[in-house]
């Protein structure tokens, strides 16, 4: 029983159920570890015990071995400091941001890359409406080198260069963003008091 505190009749320890959810989050923690690459954990603040555990644990193959591995190596986790698995747990949740967030700009420049290529000048211009710094007459060349690849059956070497091409102008220009995104503006600065 957990007990209450006499003077303000306050329960002096968690309650079964917060004690449960804690766990099966250390569970679900325990569980990403399991998936994650080698390369991965090495970035990831995990104590070098843990880390080895972490990786003897992932040449488990059987399933149900694996599962029993994975809650034992959740029980190992629940020994550290709550300070260590906070940490973890914000550079998980902080890895898979940026994976996803990877993975939404790899999407756009496909977007743009097979819009370039299939409607030709017409999403080009729309194109560098947004992405002024491209080089029109560079990406109009890739577009139409990939249009006649496919067309011909060829290898896709332009397609594969409008793609870099369209990467590395899109990320120049999100940086450039970023980098001007606390700068205000002439216009919008504030009115002096004279």
């Amino acid at each position: 029983m957990r007990g209450r505190d006499e003077d303000t009749g306050e329960f002096l320890d968690d309650s079964r159920s917060q004690k449960r959810r804690e766990a099966l989050g250390v569970l679900s923690m325990a569980d990403k570890l399991m998936d994650t690459t080698v390369s991965n954990l090495a970035l990831l603040p995990l104590p070098d015990e843990l880390r080895a555990l972490v990786i003897d644990s992932q040449r488990i193959k059987s399933h149900i071995a694996r599962k029993r591995q994975t809650q034992f190596l959740a029980k190992a986790m629940r020994r550290e400091d709550d300070e260590v698995l906070d940490k973890l747990r914000a550079a998980l949740e902080h890895t898979k941001e940026d994976a996803r967030r990877e993975a939404a700009a790899m999407h756009r420049v496909e977007h743009w890359r097979l819009k370039l290529v299939n409607e030709g000048d017409a999403a080009l211009a729309e194109f560098l409406q947004l992405y002024p710094m491209g080089d029109r007459q560079q990406l109009r060349t890739l577009a139409r080198n990939a249009k006649a690849e496919r067309a011909a059956n060829k290898p896709p070497h332009a397609f594969r260069e409008l793609y870099r091409e369209l990467r590395d102008l899109m990320a120049e220009t999100e940086a450039t963003d970023e980098d001007d995104a606390g700068v205000p503006y002439d216009d919008e600065s504030p009115p002096s008091e004279d």
